[in-house]
Order: structure tokens, then sequence, then C-alpha cells
């Protein structure tokens, strides 16, 4: 979402200038334009040739300085996509909320006629001084876009609200905000993960699902202006702002979270890999061994796909087809059988498919077509079967 987008970049005085190298490199590996206005506080904590090294541009820092036969602080706003000001100093921040231009950066801001967005960063005492919320409401008010920092251990040795937000969610905000829409006004429930049903206190039986799937269609959705429920069985969770994550164990528990959703909702992506059996009597203490073979009856778990694909009005049910052979085949039946609108179907014997891996390689079939992608990230995967929803 970032490549090739022109980011014009406002450093100000403060000790979180240093992640702002960091955000540089990030940026760049995403093939974002840059061009950097430091203040002259912020070249007291980090020297200008650190950004010009990782930004792989040039930095401005003196109004006057160079030559003129452009005037740059209007050029740049022009050339820029956004504005972001990372870190927003608390006199940076007042002066912008009064106009006043005493420097590059600010006069760069009031010459800017595009999105303006800040990441403040200060002493909690000072982001919760009067004046300072103040300054921010009226830049509100203004159209500035904020990304509120977040609470831990600042320079000042203490513990608090004030902290610059982390390079890799304020790269997060970005591609949010350059993300077209299209999905808005859109309730997409959305599963992910493995189910566990239990043997015994300590024991239970799973799958290898990693839930990466699931959870790249969730940040994809909410980027694109979906209101997102993300049901996940027990895997380590990708941090996604914004959404209604419900975690949950069980089959039982997966389909009853999903019900408690389905009526109001516009749409079911079932890439969770609930387990398709569960033990007949699972013990509530833990099964001791004894020299023998033990014996676990197993019974088939109730089909949530094919349960809510029976009860849908206005929803569209996507499926998944987990296969090692007979894909094409296997995954039509599945459609068939279970009444889904699509299912994503992938061979999971191939290299860079299946799961708990970053890529995927999949087909996406209707009652009326196949369409046979080639490999990709899932988070490219997630888009092509989120654009199924427009």
């Amino acid at each position: 979402m970032l490549e090739e987008k022109n980011i014009l970049l406002g450093i100000t005085g403060g000790i979180a200038s240093y992640k702002i190298l960091d955000l540089c490199s990030r940026l760049k590996k995403k093939d974002a334009n840059l061009k950097i206005i430091m203040t002259p506080s912020a070249c007291e904590f980090v020297r200008p040739m650190s950004f010009e090294t990782m930004g792989k541009c040039r930095v401005y820092t003196d109004l006057f300085e160079g030559r003129h036969e452009t005037v740059h602080h209007i050029d740049l706003p022009k050339w820029a996509d956004v504005f972001l000001i990372a870190p927003a100093s608390a006199n940076t921040i007042a002066k912008m909320a009064n106009g006043i231009a005493d420097n590059f950066l600010l006069s760069s801001y009031l010459a800017c006629d595009k999105d303006v967005i800040i990441a403040p960063s200060m002493n909690s005492n000072m982001l919760k001084n009067k004046a300072t919320i103040k300054n921010i409401d009226r830049l509100k008010s203004y159209g500035v876009r904020v990304i509120e920092p977040e609470a831990g251990l600042l320079a000042c040795n203490t513990v608090g609200d004030g902290r610059l937000e982390e390079p890799y969610k304020i790269v997060a905000y970005l591609e949010d905000y350059f993300t077209k829409k299209d999905l808005a006004n859109k309730k997409i429930i959305i599963s992910a993960g493995p189910t566990v049903e239990p043997i015994d206190y300590v024991r239970y039986i799973t799958n290898k699902s990693s839930g990466k799937m699931g959870y790249n269609i969730a940040y994809e959705a909410k980027k694109r202006g979906a209101e997102v429920v993300l049901v996940s069985g027990p895997v380590k969770p990708m941090e996604i702002d914004g959404i209604t994550r419900i975690e949950v164990r069980t089959n039982k528990q997966m389909k009853d979270t999903i019900a408690r959703y389905f009526d109001s909702s516009d749409a079911l992506i079932m890439a969770a890999a609930p387990v398709d059996y569960r033990i007949e009597n699972p013990s509530d203490k833990k099964i001791k061994k004894t020299g023998n073979s033990l014996e676990l009856n197993l019974i088939e778990n109730a089909d949530i796909i094919k349960y809510f694909a029976s009860k849908k009005t206005k929803q569209t049910i996507i499926g998944f087809a987990a296969e090692t052979d007979n894909l094409i085949e296997n995954a039509k039946a599945k459609l068939e059988k279970k009444n889904l609108d699509y299912i994503i179907a992938n061979d999971l014997t191939r290299w860079g498919a299946g799961f708990d891996v970053d890529t995927n390689i999949a087909s996406i079939i209707s009652k009326n077509d196949i369409r046979r992608l080639n490999i990709m990230p899932k988070q490219e995967l997630a888009n092509e079967i989120l654009d199924l929803l427009r």
C-alpha cells in the first residue's frame, strides 16, 4: 500500500527521534518515497546525515539554506501525498495550533493542503497539561490526524502516557490510511486457527493450523473499512487494532460465538480449521498410564460452516479446503455439499502452501468458475478473497 507513495516526514526535537531511523528503514522497505524536514531541536538528538542514509533522501533543516530557485517549504507539501510529523513535540504542536511559522517544518505545515498526521511524544505531565490537550484538540478540529501515544517507560524514568507509538504501528497506520475503504459498511465474521477438543484434564486433540490466513484476512478487511469480528482458536495472535477479537477453544465455542453475530453480518469467511472429531467422554482428570493401550472413542463434530450456510439470507459464505489429493474435485464437492458461495482450495503437499507458512497457492472456486492463483503472500491472497465481497 505504500509503494511509490510520497511521504513528507517532519521530525521535531525529542529523545524519541531516534526511533524514526527505524521508521525510515521500514518505509523504504515498503518502497515509499521520502523527503525529510528536521527542526533545529531535532538535529540536537540525531544528525541529519543519519536520516539521509536511512531515508535515502535529502534532509531539509534550514529555511534559508541552499539555493532558492524553488521555494522548498511550498514545493515539498505539493510533492507529498501525506505529511507525517513524528515525533511531534509539545512545542511544535503548540505552534501548529496557533499558526506560528518560525522554522522550515512549521512553514511547510502552514503551506500544506494535504492530510497532516502527527505522532505526539512527550512527558506524561506535558501531554496532560491543559494547554497541550487544548492544542491537540484544536489541531483535530483543523483536520489533523493524531496517532495517539502509548503508555510505557519514558526517557525521564517515569511510567505513563506520552511514549511515541512504535514504528511498525506507524507503518500500519499509514498502510491503513492509503487503503481504499471499499468494504465500508460491511460486517464480516472471520474465523482463524484450530480448535481443540479435550481428551482429559491436560491433553487434547487439535491440528497444525497457525491462524495466519484468518488473521491476514481480518487485518486487510479492517484496513478496507469493514467492521470485523475475528473468532480465533488458540494461536499466537497477530496484533490488529480496531476489530472485535474473541478467543475460543472448542468447536462448540466457535459455533456459538459465530451464531451471536451471524444474523447481522454480511459475510462469514471460515478460515479456521475446526477439529473434525471430539472425544465422546473426555475425562475431567488426568488419565494415568497403565502400561496398556488406550482406546478413545471419537465422534464427529458439527460442521460449522455447513450449519451457517444452511441459515444464510444475505450472507456470503466462504470456506476453505486444505487437501492432499484430488484438490479441485474434493473442493468442488465441499462447495456443493455445504452450500457455499466460494471455496478457497489449497494443496497441502505443495511447497509454499498450507499451514504455518507466510505464503499460499490457492484456487478460488465458485459454482460456475475456477480461478487458479500463483504462489503469493497470505496478505495478498487475503485481498483476493475480500475482493469477492465488493
